[in-house]
C-alpha cells in the first residue's frame, strides 16, 4: 500500500506533510497551552492539527519502512527508522493534551480550577517541546541517510 505514486515513492510526498504539520501542531499546542489570547484566537485549530499529525505519524513510518525494503539498510537509515518509530509517542499525547485544551477552553473550564490550567500549560510545552526535539532528530537523521552518499562521492570525485 505504501509503495510507489507515479515512480515516486511514498514516503517522499508524505514524509513533507508531516515535516509541516507536526511541528506546526507542535507549536500550536505549546502556544495555546500557556497563550490565552493565541488559545482564544486558535480556537479548535491546534486540536485539529495535533490530530492531522497523529494520523500522518504511521503514515510516514509505514511509508518509510516500505522504501527501506528498496533501498536497503545501513546503520544510518536504522538510526532514523528507530528514531521515526518513536515519533508516536509524542504524537499520541499531543493530540490529547490538544484535544482536552480544546474541550476546557469551549466550556470555560480552562480558567478554573487554576490546577487544571496549570497542568495543561505544563503538558503543553512539555509535550510540545519534546515532539519538536523529535522531530528535528528523525528529520536530521533522514537527511543523513538520505545525503550520505552524495558527500562521499562528491569528496570521492574531488580527489580522484
Amino acid at each position: 500500500m505504501f509503495d510507489i505514486v507515479l515512480g515516486l515513492p511514498v514516503h517522499a510526498l508524505v514524509v513533507h506533510a508531516t515535516v509541516v504539520v507536526v511541528p506546526t501542531a507542535a507549536l500550536s499546542v505549546l502556544l495555546a497551552g500557556v497563550w490565552p489570547r493565541f488559545r482564544r484566537w486558535a480556537g479548535w485549530g491546534p486540536a485539529a492539527l495535533a490530530v492531522v499529525a497523529l494520523v500522518l505519524t504511521p503514515i510516514s513510518t509505514s511509508s518509510g519502512e516500505e522504501l527501506e525494503h528498496h533501498v536497503g539498510h545501513s546503520r544510518l537509515i536504522e538510526d532514523h527508522s528507530h528514531l521515526a518509530d518513536m515519533l508516536i509517542w509524542w504524537t499520541v499525547p499531543l493530540a490529547v493534551i490538544a484535544v482536552v485544551a480544546w474541550f476546557l477552553n469551549r466550556r470555560g473550564s480552562f480558567r478554573s480550577p487554576r490546577s487544571t490550567s496549570v497542568v495543561v500549560a505544563v503538558v503543553s510545552v512539555v509535550v510540545g517541546l519534546g515532539t519538536l526535539v523529535q522531530v528535528v532528530l528523525i528529520g536530521h537523521s533522514g537527511a543523513e541517510a538520505a545525503w550520505s552518499d552524495v558527500a562521499s562521492s562528491s569528496s570521492q570525485s574531488d580527489h580522484g
